[in-house]
């Protein structure tokens, strides 16, 4: 299927690993000129057009890599919203500080960075956001209390920005993945070693989707490149499970 993404300006934050470099690799892969964000000043080696080292936490980092890319390229086609952050912790442990860096981090980022694109957008008449959310999102995760706020709230604010700015043919969706196979999960001092016994909790979480597994982080990008392109070009205002099953439709 060709995704008609050839020389569309797309821009990926938290790409430097996971989601976010293999959504990167793969819009580039589909002819995209792709800029990569994150906190490395360093690019990720994803075949990207630019790379803006950026931290997307903090007040103005979303708006300068938004503003790098239409200095370098005059438009922005694409916003893919993926940075974000999770820990393993308790309700009553999660401190206001650390509700506060997480509201930063998953939700301001893309707040700031989708405020900083509209006026291009708006201006060339289209434009499509796609952000990465969580089956948490959806179905609160009682071990990641604030992660699961966060997430819920990129849901309302993807849906929010569908309503107000689809007169000005911009589409926004949210991807809502489960647990997938990248360093955030399986990496040293990740999700799965603050749980246990690294295999045991990676077992048991793949254990508890339909399909068995965890998903790779291409099988999520699959999603969000296929959001991104003119295949679909009637979605807006949704949220796309990939989850291989675990939250459930409710009818």
């Amino acid at each position: 299927m060709d995704l008609h993404l050839e020389g569309k300006v797309c821009l990926v934050t938290g790409s430097t690993a996971g989601i976010g470099l293999a959504t990167a690799k793969l819009l580039v892969d589909e002819g995209a000129r792709v800029v990569t964000s994150g906190r490395s000043a360093g690019p990720p080696g994803a075949g990207e057009a630019l790379h803006v080292g950026a931290d997307l936490a903090a007040r103005g980092g979303p708006e300068a890599a938004v503003e790098a890319t239409l200095e370098a390229f005059g438009r922005l086609d694409c916003l893919v919203n993926n940075v974000g952050y999770a820990e393993i912790r308790s309700f009553e442990a999660v401190t206001d500080e650390q509700w506060d860096e997480m509201w930063q981090l998953n939700v301001m980022s893309y707040v700031r960075a989708i405020r900083a694109a509209l006026p291009a957008m708006r201006g060339q008449h289209g434009g499509v956001i796609v952000n990465v959310a969580s089956t948490a999102g959806k179905r609160p995760s009682t071990g990641m209390p604030d992660y699961s706020v966060t997430k819920s709230a990129v849901l309302s604010l993807s849906r929010l920005v569908a309503d107000l700015y689809a007169k000005d043919g911009i589409r926004s969706n949210a991807v809502a993945p489960g647990p997938t196979a990248t360093g955030a999960w399986v990496g040293e001092g990740g999700l799965a070693d603050q749980q246990g016994r690294r295999d045991e909790v990676l077992a048991k979480v793949g254990a508890g989707r339909p399909l068995g597994r965890l998903a790779e982080p291409e099988e999520i990008a699959s999603v969000i490149a296929f959001l991104c392109s003119d295949q679909a070009a009637y979605v807006t205002g949704a949220a796309w499970s990939v989850d291989g099953g675990t939250v459930p439709i409710i009818i």
